[in-house]
């Protein structure tokens, strides 16, 4: 049974496949610690169901064992995307169609991509499809950084793979490249800092004295990924797609913005969370020609927008 449904997630496109147990991931006190600091700012969902990402058989009565799947994304791409968004289809629903087949094959299952409370990355490691590295990102000896992941837990009981090895050595680049200081030791990430925290997940305004190290990016960040050693083994897979100007693209309304980028991943994120971070990019620049679409944002209906495109006025004097 396990050498099947390895073939049919392989057959199914995903390019890594492990096998571990429902026991509780081993850094699930960490998890706790974590929390308790604070380090996931607004994102309250992790928190909300804490205790099922302690404990896996909370999401599947009678779970014995957990099929991970890896799907490359690497790409090139403009700095100012998380390569994930750079030319892709938004995984959740890429993804979460081949998982539901996969769980057809197994039965008795229940699959998740990245939308349930489940440790993926602990899990990940356990199952040896790659290890966590200093970044808290999964790390494949095949595809380096840049791989999503996908769960599908079932009543069957499946053999285990062995667990991954930590790889990462006394490599620190990782940290060193992190331009907000969000990685505050090794193994151990600040979310209020993270620049994809701040461009995605945040949905208010984005704190001012952050604001700068923030530089032209306007989803997302990859810089601590982008520095990996292990990205040496890592296979291109799509072509970025092309992105219009970035004041033409903050004169938009809701249906401009729905058209261009309905399903991808950047369309979670609404017009306004994107003209604020596209405001907050001009300001960085320090391009005056882009002084009069920021002018024409002050206008703008969303009280969010106009903050940030007063901000990044006041950088540009």
């Amino acid at each position: 049974m396990k050498n099947r449904i390895r073939a049919q997630a392989f057959e199914l496109g995903f390019d890594l496949v492990g096998f571990t147990t429902a026991a509780p991931p081993e850094h699930t006190g960490e998890f706790h610690q974590w929390l308790a600091a604070g380090c996931h700012g607004e994102m309250q969902y992790l928190s909300r169901r804490a205790t099922e990402r302690a404990d896996p058989s909370q999401l599947l009565p009678g779970a014995k064992s957990i099929v991970i799947v890896g799907k490359n994304y690497g790409t090139t791409g403009p700095a100012a995307l998380a390569r994930y968004a750079a030319g892709h289809a938004d995984y959740h629903e890429q993804m979460g169609a081949k998982l539901a087949k996969l769980a057809k094959l197994i039965g008795n299952a229940v699959w998740y991509v990245d939308t349930g409370p489940i440790l993926e990355r602990d899990l990940a490691q356990r199952a040896g499809i790659g290890w966590v590295g200093k970044h808290t990102n999964l790390i494949s000896r095949q595809f380096g950084n840049w791989i999503f992941l996908g769960e599908v837990l079932t009543t069957l009981e499946l053999p285990a793979d062995s667990p991954a090895r930590t790889q990462c050595g006394s490599c620190r680049r990782c940290l060193e490249a992190c331009p907000t200081g969000a990685l505050v030791a090794p193994y151990q990430l600040d979310a209020r800092r993270c620049i994809s925290y701040l461009t995605i997940e945040l949905k208010g305004s984005i704190p001012v004295e952050l604001r700068p190290a923030i530089g032209q990016r306007i989803f997302g960040c990859d810089d601590c990924l982008a520095v990996c050693p292990w990205n040496r083994f890592a296979q291109p897979v799509v072509m970025p797609r092309t992105l219009p100007a970035l004041t033409e693209m903050l004169a938009w309304n809701d249906q401009q913005f729905a058209d261009f980028f309905h399903g991808t991943p950047i369309y979670r994120l609404k017009r306004r969370g994107w003209l604020r971070n596209i405001c907050v990019a001009l300001g960085n620049r320090g391009d005056r020609m882009a002084i009069p679409a920021l002018k024409h944002a002050l206008t703008d209906t969303e009280l969010l927008v106009r903050e940030h495109a007063a901000w990044a006025l006041g950088r540009l004097r």
